[in-house]
């Protein structure tokens, strides 16, 4: 949101299932010990880094993510009983998220590629249509082996591969018929991007015409109230079923649901049994859920505002500093969490960012650099509570001090290639 690693190179997943590549020398320390990875060396310094900005759990030791429950009687009497196959606290967090998104149910699921897919596998019983138009960057697209195909009798046809949202036009000229539309909200692989609250009410008018049901991969949903202006209950009401996710946004241990009508959610709890997602106790992961809906959820609205200080503050600092180009996208974020790309090589650019927090604990560049071409260079930023601490000047200074060390460590590597 683990790794799988040779000698040469890393090659990892993290907890959404974006791939990382790590490409450190082989070789042993001077005291005898293998040499860190470049992920290795990234993590140790995101943990002991006293500025960051953002603090992801799955990122954190033990310790500390069990710390997380120290909370729990807050959200839930302890004194209950632990849940058996979905009841009890399971059954709280359902109808907290029912009540969320203003659906007549919903269902705890262990995982969201099983939800999605039990969603549109009873979507598609339903149209009598196992075809399901989404985009070709979306998350069963690019990250999930083909399972909706492989496991699921379903056939995802792509209505577009541009890094935006289907228009409504592409969707009511799409060429072929199809039982439900897709939509993963924010877009995360084209930079967490939204359209307007215009735009999508259009999209989804359009599948309507086409007699097509409406599902919102909506991994990050609960962060999209700032860009779209409406509560969690309006953006929900535009589709038949919503999915999200309780750790991407909330900082759970992990976990899913599922909400919708009220039958469509009884299949579903059918089908969970069949994929075998009716796990016998969950009470740690719905106990971490509703600690997140309590503390999180309330903040992401500020998160988001403040992703917007440090774009514009982020881009200023590269100038400043004497990169001949950048690029923040979307130039204006749409959610707390936003790309950067570089013209460097990935491993330089990570080289930097690891070398910039080693020596400064200063974290500007926490995630991993995915190659994007030749001398081109991608990373995505996040900005939780940690980030409200940084001011833009602060921003602006962290970004400086990283592009000149990225000039150095480019010439360097140039001089000895």
């Amino acid at each position: 949101m683990i790794a799988a690693m040779s000698d040469a190179a890393e090659s990892t997943s993290d907890t959404s299932g974006t791939t990382v590549r790590d490409e450190r020398p082989p070789g042993p320390e001077a005291g005898g010990g293998k040499r860190p990875t470049l992920r290795e060396r990234r993590i140790a310094a995101w943990r002991g880094a006293p500025r960051v900005l953002a603090r992801l759990g799955f990122v954190a030791p033990l310790r500390e993510r069990l710390a997380l429950l120290e909370a729990a009687g807050s959200v839930y009497d302890l004194d209950e009983m632990s849940d058996i196959y979905g009841d009890g606290v399971v059954e709280a967090l359902e109808g907290r998220v029912a009540g969320l998104l203003g659906t007549e149910a919903a269902a705890f699921f262990p995982t969201g590629t099983m939800a999605q897919q039990v969603a549109l596998r009873c979507w598609a019983g339903r149209t009598g249509n196992p075809a399901v138009a989404l985009h070709a960057l979306s998350h069963p697209e690019v990250y999930e082996r083909n399972a909706f195909s492989r496991v699921s009798g379903l056939r995802p046809v792509r209505v577009t591969s541009e890094p935006r949202l289907p228009t409504a036009a592409e969707v009511r000229d799409f060429e072929e018929p199809f039982g439900a539309l897709m939509l993963e909200l924010p877009l995360r692989d084209a930079g967490f991007v939204l359209p307007t609250w215009e735009e999508l009410t259009e999209v989804v008018e359009a599948a309507r015409e086409r007699e097509a049901v409406v599902h919102f991969d909506g991994a990050r949903l609960w962060e999209c109230t700032e860009h779209f202006g409406r509560s969690l209950e309006e953006i929900a009401g535009l589709a038949d079923s919503v999915y999200v996710s309780f750790y991407k946004s909330l900082g759970a241990f992990g976990g899913a649901a599922l909400a919708g009508p009220a039958t469509l959610v009884e299949e579903a709890r059918a089908w969970r049994h069949r994929y075998g997602g009716n796990v016998f106790q969950q009470f740690p992961t719905a106990l971490s859920a509703l600690v997140g809906l309590d503390r999180e959820l309330p903040r992401l609205p500020e998160y988001a505002a403040h992703a917007r200080v440090v774009a514009a503050a982020l881009r200023e600092g590269l100038a400043a500093g004497g990169l001949p180009w950048s690029r923040v996208h979307p130039e204006v974020p749409h959610t707390h969490d936003f790309q950067v790309w570089l013209p460097y090589d990935a491993e330089v650019a990570a080289e930097a960012a690891i070398r910039s927090a080693e020596e400064t604990g200063t974290v500007l560049f926490a995630n991993h650099w995915d190659p994007k071409g030749p001398d081109l260079a991608l990373t995505e930023v996040y900005v939780r509570a940690a980030g409200l601490e940084w001011t833009a000047d602060d921003v602006r200074a962290a970004a400086e001090e990283f592009a000149r060390r990225l000039l150095r460590e480019a010439a360097e590597r140039s001089v000895r290639a």
